[in-house]
């Protein structure tokens, strides 16, 4: 490299942000040419921008700007310069940092970006995926999930979403074990969504985020299928936790399953909008997971689950957040307890299965509410995995 040239880096990175450029157009030119090189002809005008598919932008009204224009354009030395700044590393297919298991993926991101530790991806990785707009019962699976792979070594990958996502990577947090790595469908230094700003700091912190997206890119709606793939790509097993009937995630394990990858799903209450698509998977095969060990033995680890409980060294304090409560539940309250679902029950339900009036009820549900047992969504009501430290006690 001669002195005032931009590294291989910068030009991988320039190349992944020319406009209109598809992953099959950049591993094409990656493999044939170093990135410089690749970039030199663009230049020269002997790689061309790939003319619009039918439909895609000839009513646009616009034409389509050629890559030699917009690389003339393009400030590479000044473009490196801010991504050295902001902390993001780049890599390429053919570089001796790209991600193993994507280098022999059928549909590779030909230029990877990422913020935190790349090697968290050395580790045995499962994708936690879900929908959105899930439940209280499939947040807390999720992020059970996430908990316990974290701690037994196992990367949690996901895409950073609102719902599942964002619950199993907190739950990988939590566990203070393998870092978790998110897959975003903008650029690495834009935020989506913006609710997670917090949670992308961690996952940055303790893993890594990656994306095939140049920085400074929004998340657009055909981003997210490209996304899918790259999650299932990074995956030994996908784990669908909860899914509607046309779920997003479904994409996820449609490119899972090309791919040949291991398919799991947690079940769900049959009457449930957010399980259908999960239940669904198990009737067409898909391995059920109830927990983090049918998860492990997926990936050839049999150890025992849950493992051995370990009792605390003398002077240690207990976690009073998980422990059971101080006293047994009497009969009244037991009675309202069991009543509950661990989805959405709503209370017309509760009453009928207890025959209590509304007055005592709420009384009840409210004490159980205190005690962490259940959890008050307006008109229904819910169990939380406290409630499981009660039933150890019957």
């Amino acid at each position: 490299m001669t002195q005032g040239e931009s590294p291989p880096a910068a030009y991988a990175a320039a190349l992944a942000a020319l406009p209109g450029i598809g992953p099959v157009t950049l591993v094409g030119l990656l493999t044939r040419h170093d990135p410089q090189t690749a970039w030199a002809r663009v230049l020269a005008g002997a790689e061309r921008r790939p003319g619009p598919r039918t439909g895609a932008a000839a009513g646009a009204g616009r034409t389509p700007t050629p890559w030699a224009v917009a690389a003339g354009r393009a400030d590479v030395a000044g473009r490196w310069a801010a991504l050295v700044e902001a902390k993001i590393g780049v890599t390429w297919i053919g570089h001796a940092q790209y991600p193993a298991v994507l280098a022999v993926d059928p549909d590779p991101p030909g230029v990877v970006f990422w913020r935190g530790d790349l090697d968290a991806l050395d580790r045995l990785c499962v994708a936690i995926v879900g929908t959105r707009r899930c439940t209280h019962y499939g947040r807390e699976v999720a992020a059970e999930l996430g908990q316990d792979l974290a701690g037994a070594g196992v990367c949690v990958v996901s895409g950073l979403a609102l719902g599942i996502d964002g619950a199993a990577h907190g739950g990988a947090l939590e566990a203070g074990g393998a870092g978790p790595v998110g897959v975003a469908a903008s650029g690495v230094d834009v935020v989506y969504p913006r609710r997670h700003a917090h949670l992308w700091a961690r996952v940055t912190a303790a893993g890594a985020i990656i994306s095939e997206t140049a920085p400074g890119h929004q998340a657009q709606a055909w981003r997210f299928p490209a996304r899918n793939r790259i999650i299932a790509g990074l995956a030994r097993v996908v784990v669908v936790v909860e899914s509607h009937a046309g779920g997003g995630s479904l994409l996820t394990v449609d490119a899972a399953l090309d791919r040949g990858i291991d398919v799991a799903a947690v079940p769900g209450p049959v009457h449930s909008p957010a399980s259908t698509g999960t239940n669904q998977l198990l009737v067409d095969g898909a391995r059920p997971v109830r927990h983090a060990g049918d998860v492990l033995q997926a990936l050839g680890d049999l150890r025992p689950w849950p493992p051995p409980a370990q009792l605390p060294l003398p002077g240690t304090e207990i976690d009073t957040a998980r422990a059971a409560p101080p006293d047994r539940l009497d009969a009244g309250a037991q009675r309202v307890l069991d009543a509950v679902d661990w989805t959405p029950t709503p209370v017309g339900t509760v009453a009928g299965r207890t025959g209590l009036a509304i007055a005592p009820l709420s009384m009840a549900l409210h004490r159980l509410e205190g005690l962490g047992l259940v959890r008050d969504g307006g008109g229904w009501w819910e169990r939380t995995r406290c409630s499981r430290s009660t039933e150890t006690q019957k």
